[in-house]
């Protein structure tokens, strides 16, 4: 049995429009499913926050691949936990924009995601594979 894990990162869009939120869907749900991948991109204008999940060495790749992607500013790695159970087990990669039950711009800005605690990354993704059931 190989390794799960579950990593969860942040980033800063560069050049955040539909055009460019669907191609990186796109191609995420193409290389996910063929990779082993699920999770969930929770984007807005001023917020990437990404729950990837599955195989660790494949899920560490993803993640340096989008490390060094330049539609992404800022990638800084929230969490890493070992997993037995996928959050999104039906998802190569579920989209949602940002609600208001999370941080906003301003919070953002102020700091919020350094403050944030795994536990509190962990509660978001947890509420929105509630709701996709």
């Amino acid at each position: 049995m190989t390794d799960m894990i579950q990593l969860i990162y942040s980033s800063r869009p560069f050049g955040f429009d539909d055009a460019s939120l669907n191609g990186i869907l796109l191609t995420a749900r193409r290389n996910n499913a063929r990779d082993g991948i699920t999770g969930a991109l929770i984007c807005r204008h001023d917020l990437y926050l990404q729950l990837l999940e599955g195989p660790q060495e494949a899920v560490e790749a993803r993640y340096g691949g989008i490390a060094r992607d330049n539609r992404h500013l800022e990638v800084v790695k929230r969490m890493s936990r070992q997993v037995t159970d996928r959050m999104f087990p039906n998802w190569a990669m579920r989209d949602d924009p940002a609600r208001s039950w999370m941080w906003t711009a301003e919070e953002v800005a102020q700091g919020a995601l350094d403050r944030a605690t795994p536990a509190d990354f962990i509660t978001i993704f947890k509420r929105l594979a509630d709701e996709a059931e």
